[in-house]
């Protein structure tokens, strides 16, 4: 077991494989499991400043497309929750009316740890409307790619000097 994530782990090398490895762990790491992208994404672009844009694109991308996985994911479970209960609707917590109320631009906020990736199954849940969901976590996250990366490599280039 240890000689194949010592494997996949080589195989997915920042130098080697780059935009891929961040397009791969941005993905998983818009799912439930606890990882996060932003050292990929800073350490392809610390090694190669010219793909900055790059790898904020491919981040962006990988990382909405696991928020769209997490938004049906989200919808298969209040269907599947539909068919095991009487009264579906009975219960709703403060947090499900507040999203409710907000809508799809509440998938804006799918950015933030923590929340993030539970906002995005609520909204499957709830079964806003796809696209429009989509389409603000694509803006959130890409302004969080943006931010986080231009402040690393910018703003405080000596926290993480080589």
């Amino acid at each position: 077991m240890d000689a194949w994530i010592a494997s996949l782990l080589a195989a997915l090398a920042l130098p080697k494989v780059g935009l891929s490895t961040v397009f791969v762990v941005s993905f998983v790491s818009a799912t439930l499991l606890p990882i996060g992208s932003e050292p990929a994404v800073f350490g392809l672009v610390k090694l190669n400043p010219e793909l900055f844009w790059p790898a904020v694109l491919v981040a962006t991308a990988g990382n909405t497309a696991g928020g769209a996985l997490t938004w049906w994911m989200g919808c298969g479970a209040e269907r599947l929750y539909e068919r095991v209960t009487d009264n579906p609707r009975a219960a709703h917590p403060r947090a499900l009316r507040w999203l409710e109320r907000f809508g799809a631009p509440a998938c804006l906020l799918s950015w933030l740890p923590l929340v993030g990736d539970p906002l995005c199954a609520v909204a499957g849940w709830l079964r806003l409307p796809f696209w429009p969901c989509v389409l603000y976590m694509a803006i959130g996250k890409f302004a969080r790619y943006v931010t986080m990366t231009a402040a690393l490599l910018w703003v405080f280039p000596g926290v993480y000097a080589a």
